[in-house]
């Protein structure tokens, strides 16, 4: 028996269809000189299921910020909502997607920075000013525990080696863009040497 392919959480083609329907809608407004209309409860709803459904994948559903994750990809997909041509691409749900998993992305990153500056914070204040005996109770027992520790240290070299790499990234391109210039810049020619003295 032939199995039944189930409909998609988007359908594509109802999506374009609304999403030209309202740009046609804005044209019309906007020649008027009046307000365009506000964006469809059905776009905003497929947006918002394609941001909910990307975050359930493996390499997001753990992370405690989500819900920040959704509302960056919905915000994104609203502000480049605009961008979308329907007479180059028949396909908003991959237009959107990637939107919404860039917008992810930067989240994530964003969040790793503020962590790690907490870290350093905790590595570089609290334990340097008071010492490593904050650790401990009275009756020297840890109070973190050494694997968090670890983890802690761990996440603050990854994160610095990150950031080192990209450091170098940006400025090799720098360097390949500033040797590009030097190679397309035109040779300057020594003029001859010119005999200012007048004749006898």
């Amino acid at each position: 028996m032939k199995k039944v392919k189930k409909p998609h959480y988007v359908d594509n083609k109802e999506f374009y269809r609304a999403i030209v329907e309202y740009r046609e809608a804005c044209e019309v407004n906007i020649a008027k000189g009046i307000e365009t209309p506000r964006m469809s409860n059905y776009i905003g709803d497929c947006i918002q299921k394609i941001a909910v459904k990307l975050s359930h994948k493996p390499c997001f559903i753990n992370y405690s910020f989500r819900e920040e994750m959704i509302d960056d990809g919905i915000e994104n997909c609203i502000m480049y909502f605009k961008d979308f041509d329907p007479n180059k691409t028949k396909n908003p749900f991959a237009y959107f997607t990637t939107i919404i998993y860039y917008a992810f992305l930067r989240r994530i990153a964003k969040e790793e920075r503020v962590r790690y500056t907490t870290y350093k914070y905790f590595n570089d204040v609290i334990l340097t000013n008071v010492g490593f005996d904050i650790l401990v109770d009275s009756n020297d027992n840890h109070l973190l525990p050494t694997q968090m520790y670890d983890n802690i240290n761990h996440f603050m070299d990854k994160f610095e080696s990150k950031e080192r790499t990209k450091k170098e990234k940006r400025k090799a391109a720098k360097d390949l863009a500033r040797f590009y210039e030097d190679e397309n810049e035109p040779e300057r020619t020594v003029p001859d040497r010119v005999d200012n003295k007048e004749p006898a």
